[in-house]
């Protein structure tokens, strides 16, 4: 029998994906959280034998120990591993979406408030939308010029 290699072989998993709104990566059927503040972005997911380890351009995004428990129990069974930093990051993130488009929107009018209206003729005549007159009937006795 020959000796070991002088390097350890790689053990686990390594691939990049696109981090999703749900802000979860899954591997072999067990979903990892990771902070929600990059998702869009592409991230490095490397699934070793003891631990999950989320980068985002070289920053650690999300380490978790290795859950097997959908390989313990039955096929359908996935666990969803989550860190509760992550929950409360995503929490303060949905919360200053929300005031963005509140902000957005402007003041809502209040409930019987008067607005003003408008002809629609008034928008005929911005956008030159008036219709041609129609030419007037010719008098009797006199022929129209071409």
């Amino acid at each position: 029998m020959g000796g070991l290699p002088p390097v350890a072989p790689a053990v686990g998993t390594s691939s990049r994906v696109r981090l999703g709104r749900d802000y979860y990566v899954r591997i072999a059927g067990n979903d990892y959280s990771a902070d929600p503040a990059v998702i869009g972005r592409l991230v490095d997911v490397h699934a070793g034998l003891t631990a999950v380890a989320v980068t985002c351009a070289g920053t650690v995004v999300a380490a978790h120990q290795r859950c097997w428990a959908a390989h313990q129990r039955c096929w359908a069974a996935r666990q969803a591993i989550t860190d509760p930093a992550h929950v409360t990051t995503a929490a303060a993130l949905r919360t200053a979406c929300q005031a963005r488009a509140v902000a957005a929107r402007g003041p809502a009018a209040a409930a019987g408030a008067v607005v003003g209206l408008r002809a629609l003729s008034d928008y005929d005549d911005i956008f030159a939308l008036t219709p041609v007159p129609a030419p007037a009937p010719a008098a009797a006795g006199l022929q129209a010029a071409r």
